[in-house]
C-alpha cells in the first residue's frame, strides 16, 4: 500500500477520516520534517500515518536509539504500517485524543516533537482541541508540533493552545492539493 494506487483506494473510502485521496508529497514531508531535531529526538509521534509516506522519512532520518510511536485509527493502513520492519516503529490503532495515556502505557512521560496529517476539520471540534491540548501537554519544553491542513481554519486554534507568537505557518505549493504546515513549539 506505499503505492499511490492502494491510497488512493483505501482513502477514498474512508474520505472523513484520512482528509485527501493523495498522499504527501516529498516538497510536504520535508517541510512538515524541517523543524523536527532528529539528532536529539528519542521519542517521536506520528498522528494519521496513512500508507506511511513520512513515517518512512521519520525513520531513515531518526537515531537508532530513537523511537517513532504512531497513531492510526483506520485498520488497513494501521495494518500496512505493522509490516514496516523496524524495531524503532510502535504503531497503535488508537485515537490521538489518547496520545497521554497511550505514551504513559508506552512508558515515557513525555515526546520531543509530532508530526500530523490528521485532517483536523473534519474531526469533530471537541476532538481535535483535545488532541492539540494532550499532545502539548505531552511535549516537552522546547518540543515541536507540525500539521498540515489544506485550509486556515485551524490557525487560531493552535494559536490559542500553543500561544499566538510560538506558531509559524508556511504554504506548501508543491503539493495535491497545495497545504498549509503549521510549526508550533511548546515554549
Amino acid at each position: 500500500m506505499h503505492n499511490k494506487r492502494g491510497f488512493f483506494k483505501e482513502a477514498i473510502k474512508n474520505i472523513k477520516i484520512s482528509g485527501s485521496i493523495v498522499p504527501s508529497s516529498k516538497f510536504l514531508t520535508n517541510a512538515m520534517l524541517k523543524n523536527v531535531d532528529f539528532e536529539n529526538a528519542k521519542v517521536i509521534v506520528e498522528f494519521g500515518p496513512g500508507n506511511g509516506i513520512i513515517t518512512y522519512e521519520i525513520l531513515k532520518r531518526m537515531r537508532p536509539d530513537a523511537v517513532l510511536i504512531c497513531f492510526e485509527v483506520n485498520k488497513q493502513f494501521y495494518e500496512h504500517l505493522n509490516k514496516i520492519n523496524d524495531k524503532r516503529l510502535i504503531v497503535l490503532n488508537v485515537s490521538a485524543e489518547n496520545i497521554k495515556s497511550e505514551i504513559n502505557n508506552l512508558g515515557f512521560t513525555e515526546i520531543d516533537c509530532c508530526i500530523s496529517s490528521l485532517p483536523l476539520t473534519n474531526i469533530p471540534n471537541i476532538i481535535g482541541k483535545n488532541i492539540l491540548i494532550n499532545t502539548r501537554q505531552v511535549l516537552k519544553t522546547n518540543g515541536h508540533f507540525s500539521q498540515f491542513q489544506y485550509s486556515l481554519s485551524f490557525f487560531k486554534k493552535l494559536k490559542s493552545v500553543f500561544n499566538k507568537k510560538n506558531v509559524k505557518i508556511k504554504f506548501e505549493v508543491l503539493n495535491i492539493p497545495p497545504a498549509f504546515i503549521y510549526n508550533c513549539k511548546k515554549i
